[in-house]
């Protein structure tokens, strides 16, 4: 009878134990933050899903009736690989027991750069409202990486969530990403998902391994010095986000110099300095500014503040009258009747610049208040203080070093196979052009190794024309660093969207985003997915100097070279003689896909170059009404 009690004992015993640890060994694991519901896996493409635990933890997960299981290593980290897909879903993914839902197979994309790619629909896109009413499509799914940077790789991302396309959620995708994925979408018929890896103003050094910059004399300094002093950098780093954290509650607390009373007429300004505007531009600081106007009337009076760099708070008669954020534009505008006052008014304005920390207001010929039969200039003396609230701490751009945000923005996602890369970046490297061909190419080849897929289609925007059109321009950095974007096409599987049509003159950031995206898409039909298209607008082929007369050849012309203004003379040509001064030259269509270029004081040109400015004339196109690709050729080579 003993003896049957313990074996009963024993037998319980062991029960339990063992049910204790098959709990032990399934109890929950973390996986990164982009594994959320909605999210979207690559079609055709090992499935895979990660995370970490405990050493030693059993991992059981389960998806499209596929169970796989293994335990978590050494270090801390486990992977699980599923079967590939063709596109379909919803499916379900159960990692012991932590359950995803509405997950779909299909192409997944990431969209990188700098602030054109950034730029979200909300921002004054054109075409918004047509968008809007047209954006419910669940099957296109977007995730944002929060902006981020470290010096050593990063296991997972800050945040983010993946969000399905809607008429609300849209206003804050990237513009040029949503009209690829639409356009991908609406023609192949699968799930797209975009995961946004980008940040205004970054140059590609930031996003390309540090590692890799070590053989490029122009970086390898600042890359050894990241990777010598690692320790270092990682203290800093997060002591820079610090002062970040700190510089980013004093911008958006206006309320600090509005307790102060200095929005209301009756405050006492006479400490305050005396500055001339827009003359005294730029300025330092959190900057105040106070001026009085008087009107003789009160409704339909306009206001103007001409340029404002970057946030501003503005107030009339101690009322705050509106917000403007960075990435705004901010034209002539009524002021509502309510706010105005026959006789003295005071405009105060509250100016933030986080980008270099020089506020900036107004702009000469654009800073007035108009009546109906006046205009009062509002240029000239203001009364100015940067002392009202506290000095904004000092933020390095960290983010901009060799690695920095490849270790934050990249590294975490390089277990997750994508379709490929779209990417719109190379502003902030134009000064210095000369290494960007060798930096660009060897981003992607890092990249390309990294996600260890093979060489995936990387398709990128070549920079748009911007800033003062100056028709003979030899020495313009936005002309070298296209050219270096150009040359990058030597690499497999990579295309190129031109937009030497569509920039601004006044602004960095053209509105136009869905030309962008459709020149993309028209790239990676070619490039990604195969298809017999004219997917580049013209591209010179060859180039002949006959009887003084440079006789081009042009590849990509479709059914044939086309002027997009009806005229007879192709704009944009400048050649050079013996003496190596450029003039403009006169050039037509000869032939389906030929130009004539001359000029009648140059007998012998030695050189010619094609749409070489900042921001070149143009209205050269092929059939599909792709422009002609900016170009430089010695002739005689």
């Amino acid at each position: 009878m003993r003896h049957s009690y313990l074996m009963l004992i024993a037998v319980v015993l062991f029960f339990g134990l063992v049910g204790c640890r098959s709990e032990e060994e399934t109890a929950e694991v973390f996986m990164p933050k982009f594994f959320t519901d909605h999210m979207v896996f690559q079609r055709n493409q090992p499935i895979r899903v990660w995370g970490d635990g405990t050493p030693g933890q059993k991992v059981v997960g389960t998806f499209n009736n596929q169970q796989k299981d293994t335990r978590v290593d050494a270090d801390g980290y486990w992977l699980l690989e599923f079967d590939a897909l063709p596109a379909s879903g919803p499916y379900e993914l159960d990692i012991n027991g932590k359950k995803i839902r509405d997950i779909q197979v299909g192409d997944v994309w990431v969209s990188g750069g700098q602030s054109n790619m950034e730029w979200v629909m909300s921002g004054e896109v054109e075409g918004l409202a047509e968008e809007v009413a047209d954006a419910e499509y669940p099957l296109i799914r977007f995730f944002k990486i929060p902006h981020d940077y470290d010096a050593k790789a990063k296991y997972d991302v800050r945040g983010g969530q993946w969000v399905q396309a809607s008429a609300d959620n849209i206003l804050s995708f990237s513009a040029v990403a949503w009209f690829f994925a639409k356009r991908l979408h609406l023609e192949k018929g699968v799930a797209v998902g975009i995961i946004e890896s980008n940040w205004g103003g970054t140059p590609a050094q930031g996003w390309t391994a540090a590692e890799k910059l070590l053989e490029m004399d122009a970086y390898r300094d600042k890359a050894k010095d990241v990777l010598d002093r690692q320790d270092y950098w990682i203290q800093e780093v997060i002591d820079n986000k610090v002062r970040e954290l700190k510089r980013n509650d004093l911008v958006l607390a206006p309320q600090n110099g509005e307790i102060q009373g200095v929005v209301n007429p009756d405050y006492d300004d006479s400490a305050w300095q005396t500055v001339n505007l827009p003359a005294d531009n730029p300025l330092k600081d959190i900057a105040w500014f106070r001026k009085k106007f008087t009107v003789n009337q009160t409704e339909g009076v306009k206001l103007n503040l001409g340029d404002i760099q970057q946030m501003a708070y503005i107030y009339l008669n101690g009322g705050r009258l509106l917000f403007k954020d960075f990435g705004q534009s901010l034209n002539e505008f009524v002021i509502p009747a309510g706010m105005l006052k026959k006789g003295e008014n005071l405009l105060s304005v509250r100016i933030v610049n986080t980008w270099n920390n020089a506020p900036v207001l107004g702009k000469e010929g654009q800073f007035y208040v108009k009546e109906s039969n006046r205009t009062i200039s509002l240029e000239g003396p203001w009364k100015f203080s940067n002392t009202i609230e506290e000095s904004l701490p000092v933020v390095e751009w960290h983010n901009w070093l060799p690695g920095m945000m490849y270790n934050a923005m990249i590294a975490p996602i390089v277990k997750y196979p994508i379709a490929g890369v779209i990417w719109y970046q190379g502003e902030s490297n134009t000064g210095e052009h000369a290494h960007y061909r060798q930096l660009f190419g060897t981003m992607i080849q890092t990249w390309r190794e990294s996600w260890g897929i093979g060489d995936f289609p990387f398709l990128f925007v070549q920079l748009a024309n911007f800033m003062e059109r100056k028709p003979i321009q030899p020495d313009s950095n936005w002309a070298f660093l296209r050219e270096a974007q150009t040359q990058t096409l030597e690499l497999p599987k990579t295309g190129m969207a031109v937009t030497i049509d569509i920039g601004e003159a006044d602004d960095i950031h053209p509105r136009n985003k869905k030309d962008v995206g459709i020149r993309l898409w028209q790239a990676a039909r070619k490039v990604a997915y195969g298809e017999e298209v004219v997917h580049s607008g013209p591209m010179l082929k060859s180039a002949k100097v006959e009887g003084g007369k440079v006789l081009l050849e042009l590849d990509h012309v479709g059914e044939g070279l086309v002027l997009s203004d009806g005229g007879k003379s192709v704009k944009g040509f400048i050649l050079a003689g013996s003496d190596g001064n450029f003039v403009l030259a006169k050039a037509e269509i000869t032939g389906k896909d030929q130009i004539t270029v001359f000029h009648p004081g140059i007998k012998s040109p030695t050189e010619i170059r094609y749409a070489w400015a900042d921001n070149p004339e143009v209205n050269l196109y092929n059939s599909e009404r792709l422009p002609a690709v900016p170009f430089r050729k010695t002739l005689g080579d």
